[in-house]
């Protein structure tokens, strides 16, 4: 299986680093828009291969992760064979728009997260109008290498997106807000980070893993009287869910 990658910014070192965990990192063939030393860098550290020129003739799957605006033009200059399916995480940018400069091209839209670095990614996938279903099972084994799939209308890539995207950074702030306080009553700044961590983790996988409800898991664990419930009240009257809203809304604007 050889796996391109055209564009290694933010999003295209994650797929790379979460590629090289579950495949030969020498079929792992990686095209920056400029070669930096950051990419050489990654390189030398993770043993993939930073393509010059054209992409070889047997490449399969090619993870296009360039911004958006420049992604039509750069995908003119790039010349694949016509078995390479194209998974493309630019955002916006349509199915449509990619087989208008590659016809023969099968096509996947997805939206990952930075979590795919470690094989822990939410990816939205899109629906594929004109996509042989061969090669869209193909791309999506590849893709599922990366974590978890979340099939979704076109119209839906945005929300799915803007949750799994940007939620990442607010839980970060959540995970903070929690260690501070941790180290406000006495623990060390390193455990609390460990805790937090390790909570969240473990939150999520019980989530996904039983199919449970987060409503109803926090029901399980908010005893009369107790102290869950107590904190689960005064996340409400401080506004902590308002808040979740307003940045979800905000950000998929």
């Amino acid at each position: 299986m050889k796996i391109g990658v055209l564009g290694a910014g933010h999003m295209g070192s994650a797929i790379i680093k979460g590629l090289v965990n579950k495949y030969d990192p020498r079929d792992i063939l990686v095209k920056g828009h400029h070669v930096t030393s950051e990419l050489k860098d990654l390189s030398k550290t993770l043993g993939f291969t930073i393509v010059d020129d054209d992409f070889p003739s047997d490449l399969n799957v090619l993870f296009v992760t360039t911004p958006a605006p420049i992604t039509v033009s750069i995908l003119k200059n790039t010349k694949l064979p016509d078995q390479t399916v194209i998974v493309s995480a630019a955002q916006g940018v349509t199915e449509a728009e990619i087989n208008s400069v590659h016809k023969n091209n099968s096509v996947v839209c997805i939206v990952p997260n930075i979590p795919v670095a470690v094989n822990a990614g939410c990816i939205a996938v899109g629906e594929s109008d004109h996509a042989n279903e061969d090669d869209v099972k193909t791309a999506l084994k590849v893709v599922a290498s990366l974590g978890t799939l979340i099939k979704t209308s076109n119209q839906n890539l945005g929300i799915v997106g803007t949750v799994a995207g940007c939620g990442p950074a607010f839980v970060d702030v959540f995970m903070d807000a929690l260690a501070d306080a941790a180290v406000q009553n006495g623990l060390d700044r390193e455990t609390a980070f460990k805790v937090a961590a390790s909570m969240v983790q473990g939150s999520g996988k019980l989530a996904l893993d039983t199919g449970i409800s987060p409503a109803t898991l926090k029901d399980q664990v908010t005893s009369p009287g107790g102290s869950t419930i107590k904190g689960v009240v005064a996340l409400d009257a401080t506004g902590f869910r308002n808040a979740v809203n307003k940045a979800v809304n905000d950000a998929n604007q």
